[in-house]
């Protein structure tokens, strides 16, 4: 053997090409559209989300079926035109009302009692997508129930439809304002709700103050006999929005009075600009306390 074949040193093995991760899962980006898939997988895990759904749904029909029963027997009595159907349709929107506040509430609230806020901000670093993507997960969800609530409860009282003398007309614009409405006007009543609990962040504190401001503050100011409170009464959340599911004839679903200035669209306009302001108190808190 010679002397350069002894001394040869070996080849080393041809390494990896510099930059490829060797069995490393590849990290993508956070962006808003995988913010709402994930939020969208954290509230459809709880069971509670769709018992209070499945609440808010069957409401609906429910409602709207025996309070058509309820008036059949007095319709003889009534005058052409007294009975507006979609009025009756949405019978149970007040109650609706009721369950998506406490599911826009407890929607944001439940992280924060668990802990789970950490890791939600943690997966977005900025916060507010985080916010806003459970945001749209819960107001979808909200309109989604109260939409096809809607045309149960339509399909719950037509069978009196013709002992009444009433119906859906959907060539009628009051008619399909009423019943487009009263999806829009409970999302956005959630979104309010959501925006509260998110200021909040407590579950208990949250729903009081939704309830108490639904149910307790509006109406004192409407009763208490003022002019300044109670012309102030019309430009709160709840009245406000309200004339977007109010009727010419029989006023409003919601609060039982229709007495305000506000059209029915510029009435939603107030609670929509209600809502931004939430929204924004609750962004701007987010962003300066500790989750």
């Amino acid at each position: 053997m010679t002397t350069s074949a002894r001394h040869a040193v070996p080849t080393p093995a041809t390494s990896a090409p510099a930059g490829r991760a060797q069995g490393r899962t590849p990290v993508h980006p956070v962006t808003f559209p995988r913010l709402v898939a994930a939020e969208w997988v954290k509230i459809r895990s709880l069971r509670s989300t769709w018992w209070a759904l499945a609440l808010a749904f069957v409401l609906f029909p429910l409602l709207a079926a025996m309070r058509s029963a309820s008036v059949a027997t007095i319709a003889d009595d009534a005058p052409p035109g007294f009975f507006v159907g979609p009025a009756y349709v949405t019978s149970g929107v007040t109650l609706a009302l009721l369950v998506l506040c406490g599911l826009g509430v407890v929607a944001v609230t439940g992280e924060y009692r668990t802990g789970q806020i950490r890791s939600t901000l943690a997966a977005a670093p900025t916060r507010l997508p985080a916010l806003w993507a459970k945001l749209t997960v819960v107001v979808g969800l909200a309109f989604a129930t109260a939409f096809v609530g809607t045309l149960a409860g339509w399909a719950a009282a037509a069978p009196w439809f013709d002992e009444i003398g009433m119906g859906v007309d959907l060539t009628d614009a009051e008619h399909v304002r009423l019943m487009i409405g009263v999806p829009l006007y409970l999302a956005a009543m959630t979104a309010l709700a959501y925006a509260i609990g998110a200021v909040i962040r407590s579950s208990a504190a949250g729903i009081t103050a939704v309830l108490g401001l639904v149910f307790v503050v509006e109406p004192a100011f409407a009763y208490i006999p003022w002019e300044p409170l109670q012309q102030l009464a019309g430009y709160l959340p709840t009245a406000a929005g309200a004339r977007l599911v109010t009727s010419d004839s029989i006023g409003s679903i919601v609060t039982g009075s229709g007495a305000t200035a506000l059209g029915p669209w510029e009435g939603y306009l107030v609670l929509l600009g209600w809502v931004a302001a939430a929204l924004v108190t609750a962004a701007v808190l987010l962003r300066r306390r500790d989750a």
